[in-house]
């Protein structure tokens, strides 16, 4: 059973997510601290996960060995400058998961060169089933990586890129992600529907079959390109509407949609990191 004392400000889906992430890990509940300025949701993770929950920032942050950053990424100066002291004083190793926030700019908030990790989670992290970006300043060490991905670990996959611009295409691929399957598998609804299925049976059917293809693809060594190929018969109906996706520039048009994402992200991060 891990002790480390964790301070989480902000206790909106992300914090709940990980804080859930870390009970069922067995984390210690009395080495969690969480601070929000709702008083409803303060009472909600109290009485859900048995967590100290504070309206005041500084008073969740202390004694923290790390500092999980989860409020909106428009509230980051913010709150990072209000809390400045505090970190510096205790230095702990922060990890934030505020979109777009770059390393640079909370370390300029919090007045010091200190230990950031950088995290880009997606929604899926909500049921345990994320897919986590993570970049490292130069000021984190071996051991703060490892409590890092163990924290993150808690809600789903972690991978480590070596380069922080990285974490945009990140943004593009996982942390959008989700909403480019949602959109095919609402697609695939309707056009069940217009086929002559039921919206239930059409709803199910397209669940099921996109659960069962992102399970073959986890636990297959081949690439998506051969489980593709394992699927499609010559001259028959899968060929055929593979025809039809391709036809209309399928790969190129998912390219296109991912750099958009990209650009955006990296704008974002820029608009921010002026702040």
């Amino acid at each position: 059973m891990s002790t480390a004392r964790i301070a989480f400000i902000g206790g909106g889906n992300m914090a709940t997510s990980l804080i859930a992430g870390l009970v069922a890990d067995g984390h210690l509940l009395s080495s969690i601290q969480v601070a929000d300025p709702s008083q409803e949701r303060r009472e909600s993770l109290q009485a859900n996960f048995g967590v100290r929950a504070f309206a005041s920032n500084a008073a969740a942050l202390a004694d923290a060995e790390t500092l999980v950053l989860c409020v909106k990424p428009q509230m980051a100066a913010a709150v990072c400058t209000e809390i400045a002291a505090e970190v510096r004083e205790h230095q702990p190793l922060i990890i934030s998961v505020m979109a777009g926030v770059p390393e640079q700019a909370l370390q300029r908030w919090f007045g010091a060169p200190l230990p950031v990790v950088r995290a880009m989670p997606n929604t899926p992290a909500m049921v345990q089933t994320g897919a986590i970006g993570l970049h490292a300043s130069s000021e984190v060490n071996a051991e703060g990586r490892n409590h890092a991905e163990t924290i993150l670990r808690a809600v789903g996959l972690v991978r480590w890129v070596t380069d922080e611009a990285q974490i945009d295409a990140v943004t593009a691929i996982s942390g959008s992600g989700p909403a480019y399957f949602f959109l095919l598998m609402e697609a695939l609804e309707a056009a069940g529907i217009a086929l002559g299925l039921d919206a239930e049976t059409a709803r199910l059917l397209t669940i099921q079959t996109a659960l069962g293809a992102a399970k073959m693809a986890m636990e297959s060594s081949a690439p998506p390109a051969q489980l593709r190929e394992q699927v499609t018969s010559p001259g028959g109906t899968t060929e055929r509407a593979l025809v039809v996706f391709q036809d209309a520039d399928f790969v190129n048009l998912v390219a296109r949609a991912t750099q958009a994402a990209n650009s955006r992200a990296a704008e974002i991060s820029h608009t921010l990191s002026g702040q």
